[in-house]
């Protein structure tokens, strides 16, 4: 008998960190068992796959078990690209509305999973579509605002914090916990007090963003120093949510400015250049290509990320590609779907010479897949958080993975 043919899948309902509702799958071979729940995002890109059914989660999970189960059972987990096209078939439409993104989702990463524990070798190594295999460097948020928090926040979403040069990925884990730490105490020097944390651990202050950007800036330069290493500075705008369609105008509340399309361009380029980022996600709405390829022409040495520009989607990226918009993409697999999609979606950003940022969502879960999947798709940056339990569980996995394979991975290194 073949050990990695399904035998049953299950569905539940259970929670993300922010406690909304998700689905979870659960899939038994006849030799090893996966499970995986489905995260979601508060900024969502427009062009994303549905979440659910109509009907939500309840609905999803009855699909699941009436229909999806038919399909599913009897078929080799070792085929993921099978299992994965035959989700897209059961479906039938072109943005998983009939089942559910977070279904294909849940049911793909659990039959990775599933897969990986039958052949009983980490989810990396079974999923590898790597030239090499290396440790991503960790991209951490650690001052925001924007839709991951409430009030008394700044404008911009995130502020990160990037380390550059480290002897390894649990020293620059540490850095990143360092930065987090040290944002916390600036901000009590200066009399600017921390008002909470944001939906993935950030610390929330009533800033401005030149002066968010100031207190960060500070706190990498002091980590860096006390660390030697170079701990750099990096931003998600999430500026879909600063962009007003109807006065085609971006609007930041707290800074008191309402900026054009050509006036965001020269304030982001200002930014960049007063602030050495090194890092920006999402400078311009979603629509926005010809800025996004404006503003890569304009900087260099600086990652120009596209997330609700591309939301890992290979139509989107190959638009972007075409106009030379944006240098960097980020990979949410639950955005697309499948493993499958988010893996082309990939190859085709690498063939571009795009970097690619394998990324958690705001509303996440504990599963560590996401580390596996930076390691098997090749991603020299992972997007995961510093602080929070679903946070640490990707930085832990890494950790983990860094030291039990230390003969033959290493920490990935990007010359910027």
């Amino acid at each position: 008998m073949n050990a990695s043919l399904i035998k049953s899948i299950k569905a539940w309902k259970v929670f993300d960190s922010r406690g909304n509702p998700t689905i979870e799958i659960g899939i038994e071979t006849a030799e090893g068992y996966g499970r995986a729940a489905a995260p979601s995002g508060a900024s969502r890109g427009k062009w994303e796959v549905e979440q659910y059914p109509p009907g939500g989660v309840d609905q999803a999970v009855k699909i699941v078990e009436s229909s999806l189960a038919d399909h599913i059972v009897g078929s080799d987990a070792n085929r993921q690209e099978e299992i994965d096209t035959l989700l897209h078939e059961v479906d039938g439409t072109s943005d998983f509305s009939k089942i559910g993104g977070n279904t294909a989702y849940a049911t793909s990463i659990a039959t990775a999973l599933a897969a990986s524990d039958t052949k009983a070798v980490p989810l990396f190594e079974h999923l590898s579509h790597a030239t090499k295999t290396e440790l991503p460097l960790p991209l951490g948020n650690v001052l925001g605002g924007g839709r991951h928090a409430r009030s008394g926040k700044t404008d911009i979403q995130e502020f990160l914090a990037l380390p550059m040069r480290a002897r390894s990925f649990s020293e620059a884990a540490q850095a990143n916990v360092k930065v987090h730490t040290e944002v916390a105490k600036l901000l009590e020097v200066e009399g600017r007090p921390v008002t909470g944390k944001g939906d993935e651990g950030a610390w929330i202050a009533d800033l401005t963003t030149e002066d968010a950007f100031e207190i960060v800036s500070k706190a990498c330069e002091n980590v860096s120093s006390s660390m030697g290493t170079t701990v750099s500075v990096g931003a998600d705008m999430a500026a879909s949510t600063l962009w007003n369609e109807k006065d085609k105008v971006y609007e930041y509340v707290k800074d008191g400015k309402r900026l054009s399309e050509e006036e965001q361009v020269d304030h982001v380029r200002g930014l960049i250049e007063k602030y050495k980022l090194v890092y920006v996600e999402d400078p311009f709405h979603e629509e926005s290509f010809e800025s996004f390829a404006e503003l890569t022409r304009l900087v260099r040495g600086t990652f120009i990320c596209g997330d609700d520009l591309f939301v890992t989607n290979l139509a989107r990226l190959e638009i972007g590609r075409k106009m030379n918009a944006a240098n960097a993409i980020i990979v949410k697999p639950n955005q697309v779907g499948t493993i499958t999609d988010a893996l082309k979606t990939t190859r085709m950003a690498v063939d571009a010479g795009y970097v690619t940022v394998a990324s958690h969502r705001s509303g996440d879960t504990s599963g560590s897949e996401l580390a596996h999947i930076a390691i098997a798709f090749g991603c020299p940056i992972i997007k995961t958080g510093v602080v929070g339990g679903e946070r640490v569980a990707k930085i832990n996995e890494l950790a983990r993975i860094e030291k039990t394979f230390r003969e033959k991975i290493r920490l990935t290194k990007i010359n910027r």
